[in-house]
């Protein structure tokens, strides 16, 4: 049987060690500040800043969530960035993706000072990340980082393949994999033979944004699979399909209406992983964790350079 990668229990042990770490910094001179601009009404935008404000809560960071309509401009969105940047009593701000189409999403988070990026997606960052020097790592690919280690699963010297190539998960996973000394391919849906290239990962991290696409041919036996995609099933032929009939997955889907499945078929990572992580209840916990210790690690780099 494979292992299943527990992020719900990693995350409840990441925020476990970071209240004293919270508690410390409350009793010095005050508790870390998070900020989180949220514009639109997106479903999925909405779940994450409501946990992102339940994990702030639990912790004791103080939280703060300004709600903008979808109409809103890139100016407006740039204004209310630098009135966050000049206030010292917030340590972390947080852009909530996707912006509606009208806004210049870089030029918006290009307004984050970099010092206050908790997301890890400014460019001075990005930069610190490829050349391996301290700052925030975005929260989802350093949230894998922190799965693997915690389950004891080597990399130095595997092979990784990261299916996907985007800025906020494909790319800066290959370069945390490479900084734990794995040999690593970046592949996407345009890859020649993507079945082959995917065969030879020992790690296989798939965040590719489509339902299931990663079946048998995808995976080598015995190779660990990071499924990092969230995708929504609203047909139950699909649901039916994918899970092979499972009643529970139907029962799910007759009840809510909808399923989520990752990029990595569930019952091929069950037949051909060594370990796997699960979805929903894998990688998706993990975001808001390393969200809340890039909070608290700028909170801690700020107050010590007053």
């Amino acid at each position: 049987m494979p292992q299943i990668l527990d992020g719900i229990r990693v995350r409840d042990e990441i925020l476990g060690e970071l209240k004293a770490r919270v508690a410390r910094l409350s009793a010095a001179r005050r508790p870390p500040g998070l900020a989180a601009l949220l514009a639109g009404s997106n479903p999925a935008s909405e779940i994450y800043v409501r946990n992102k404000i339940r994990a702030c809560d639990e912790l004791g960071i103080a939280s703060e969530t300004l709600r903008l309509p979808e109409t809103v401009s890139t100016a407006e969105l740039v204004a209310r960035i630098e009135q966050w940047n000049r206030r010292p009593e917030i340590d972390g701000i947080l852009v909530q993706l996707p912006l509606p189409p009208q806004v210049d999403t870089p030029k918006v988070l290009l307004a984050v000072a970099p010092e206050k990026d908790v997301d890890g997606f400014h460019p001075c960052n990005l930069g610190n990340l490829m050349t391996a020097r301290p700052g925030p790592r975005p929260c989802t690919p350093a949230g894998v980082i922190e799965l693997l280690r915690r389950y004891r699963i080597p990399l130095a010297g595997r092979r990784a393949v990261v299916a996907g190539r985007s800025d906020i998960v494909g790319k800066p996973m290959a370069f945390l994999l490479l900084h734990e000394h794995s040999t690593v391919t970046i592949c996407h849906s345009r890859t020649p033979d993507l079945a082959a290239v995917c065969r030879q990962a020992d790690i296989l991290v798939a965040a590719i944004g489509r339902p299931a696409l990663l079946t048998r041919d995808h995976i080598k036996p015995g190779a660990v699979v990071i499924d990092v995609g969230i995708n929504r099933l609203d047909r139950r032929a699909d649901v039916e399909r994918i899970f092979g009939g499972a009643p529970d997955r139907l029962a799910a889907f007759d009840r809510k209406g909808s399923v989520i499945v990752g990029d990595v078929d569930p019952l091929a990572a069950a037949a051909c992983a060594s370990a796997y992580t699960p979805v929903p209840g894998g990688v998706g916990p993990l975001t808001i964790a390393i969200l809340m210790v890039n909070t608290t690690q700028s909170a801690e780099r700020r107050l010590e350079s007053c």
